[in-house]
This record gives C-alpha cells, structure tokens and sequence, in this order.
C-alpha cells in the first residue's frame, strides 16, 4: 500500500480557515466567502476519512495480535477480519491521496477554446471544422453553451482558425486536456486518387477569465478599428466593426470581426485576451514546481500530436495515456465521454505519483 503524507498540513489549514469564518466581516465578500466555505468542506472531508483510516490501522493491529495470540478458531475469524480492513485500508488511502492533490482553481471556470488549421492546406481547414463540431455537439449533450468569439473561415468550407467560449460547470476541468496537436488521417474530399493524407490541427483550452483575475491597464492597450474581411455581400463587411487589440506588455494580439457592432466584437476580443493573460500567469506559476506535467500546443506540425483520428480504420488513439478506441464516427458525434474520462483518471494517477515523489524527497 501506498505511504500517506503527513495530515499536519491539512489540519493546520483547516483550522485556519475556521478562523476565517468565524470573523465578523467573513461574508462582507460573498466570492472569497464561497471560495473559503468550499475549501473548508474539501478539507473537513479529507480528515474525515484520515481519521477513519487511522481507526482501521488501529483495528488492524488489534487482529495482528489475536493473530500472534489465539488459537486456530480465533486465528481464522482474525485472519478474514484483517483481510477486510487491509481493503477498506486500500480504498481509503486512494481517496485520501486524491483528496491531498491540490485543486485547481480554474477547474470550475468557463472555458474558451481555441483552434487553428495546422499543416495539411485545406484538408487542415476542414479538420478544424470537423473539431469544432465534435465540441460543438459534447457542448450540446453535457447541456452547455456556446458562443463563437472569433473565426475566420476557409474557402473549402473550414476554419483556418475559430475561437469559442463555453459556459457551463467544470467545462474547463473536463476539456483542459484537450489542448496539444490532433493529427487526422483520411481521403480528403479533394483526393481523385484515393490516397490517405495526413493533416492537422491545434486545440488550446483556456480557462475564462474574468476582470478581477486580470486587471488589465488601458495604457497597455493599442486597438485598432477596421472593415471586417469575408464574403461580399454581408452586413458585417459594410461597417468599420472589426477590433484588433495589441496588449504591449506579452505582445498579444486578438483579432475579432463575427459581430457587426465593433463595441461587441471590442467586448469578445476582450475575453479572449484575458483568458490568455491568465493562462500565462498560471503556467507561470506551475513552472515554479515539478509535480504536474506541462503541456504545449505546439506548433501544428503533424509531429506534435497528441492524438490521431484514423478514419479508414473508425479509430482513435491517444498517444498520452496509449489508448484506442474504434468509435471514431460517434466520437466525432459529440460521444467523448470514454475519452474524457480514461484521460482524467491517467491525470489523477501522475498527480498522486507526483505527491508521493514529492514527500519522499522532501
């Protein structure tokens, strides 16, 4: 069985945020009042079930005696006795370890996605676009919004980038590992010959920030107003409506043109531009420690992949974790759930390793 750490820590910041409720002004903030609250009831948990596992290895030594101390009836009662608490003894150290895992503060945020047509030409261009549905349709069975903030379609009908927002509780937590090169391998529509391709595209996931996690300062901004570019035609074309902004500080630039009033697209570009300035702080943050594995979209080159999605053969692979599914047609529906799932619980896995590693070299 796994070596728990030492509970000391917990306890301590426990009782350190019963402190803070207790104080008179405690709700005079109702968001760091609800931040604190949740905190304190994750922690109250995991020393319950620490108290509870300190019970078991009581009892546990008490059956090591009778062990040592009986006769063969009562050796037998002990033995199946101690048998029972060495597996509740397991199942609870699992919990108790996920349980001392650090949450992420983003993990019940909103999302913004973005993704982008990589190497590969229009094949890429529509590969972007068979991504944003399969999102588009998770988003509509988990029963989630969505809104595009910004896109700029291709001529074969794809997108050489969009980018969305997705409202809905712990849409973040369930789509952050999605970002990192996706390689595709099929016959493109435009293929005469029959030839498999391979193309691919990039899907970054940000959590959605907000005006208090960023503060950014005007002065910092340069925005420029243009037309807007695409289709003749249209309403959006006819107006100086699209807004792109320069943050001068990281050298940012959000472009955004789908709204035809330039103060909506102005108000999109916005949140776009936060939620990378706080996924930057907070990959900032996480280089300072070792435990989680940092992970990158990349260039879009078709050898930075994370996963490919072999049509011929109606399969999906994902290199992280070497899992393969054949059912590649629903999952291109919306079905990711399997998917989600089995990458969720490899991520819990390194992060409870990365636990134990920690406290055996701290």
């Amino acid at each position: 069985m796994a070596s728990i750490p030492s509970i000391e820590p917990f306890r301590r910041r426990h009782e350190d945020l019963e402190r803070a409720m207790a104080e008179a002004d405690f709700f005079s903030d109702p968001r760091r009042a609800a931040r604190i609250a949740k905190e304190h009831q994750q922690l109250a948990q995991l020393l319950e079930k620490y108290g509870h596992y300190e019970r078991l290895q009581s009892e546990r030594t008490d059956c090591r005696r009778l062990l040592d101390e009986s006769e063969a009836e009562l050796r037998g009662l002990a033995e199946e006795e101690e048998r029972r608490i060495l597996e509740e003894l397991e199942r609870l150290e699992g919990a108790i370890l996920l349980d001392m895992i650090p949450p992420e503060a983003s993990d019940s945020r909103h999302t913004v996605m973005e993704i982008r047509a990589g190497t590969g030409g229009d094949e890429a261009s529509l590969f972007a676009g068979d991504l944003f549905r399969l999102y588009t349709r998770y988003a509509e069975r988990r029963g989630w919004q969505l809104e595009v903030l910004s896109s700029s379609p291709s001529e074969c009908g794809g997108f050489k980038e969009i980018i969305f927002l997705i409202r809905g509780e712990g849409a973040y937590r369930r789509l952050k590992l999605e970002s990192g090169g996706h390689r595709v391998q099929r016959i493109p529509v435009t293929e005469a010959n029959g030839r498999i391709h391979t193309s691919a595209a990039t899907v970054a996931v940000l959590p959605e920030a907000e005006e208090v996690d960023i503060q950014i300062d005007p002065e910092d901004l340069e925005i420029s107003i243009c037309r807007a570019s695409g289709p003749g035609g249209q309403g959006v074309n006819t107006t100086d409506s699209a807004v792109q902004i320069l943050h001068r500080p990281s050298g940012m630039i959000v472009y955004c043109a789908d709204e035809r009033s330039q103060q909506k697209n102005r108000a999109k570009a916005m949140t776009v531009l936060r939620s990378r300035l706080l996924q930057k702080k907070e990959e900032e943050e996480r280089a300072q420690y070792a435990a989680v594995r940092r992970r990158q979209v990349g260039s879009g080159d078709r050898s930075e992949r994370i996963r490919t999605y072999n049509f011929p053969q109606n399969r999906l692979t994902d290199h992280r974790i070497g899992l393969t599914l054949y059912s590649l047609t629903q999952i291109m529906d919306g079905d990711l759930d399997a998917l989600l799932e089995a990458l969720e619980l490899a991520d819990r896995e390194a992060k409870i390793q990365a636990l134990l590693e920690e406290r055996e070299s701290a």
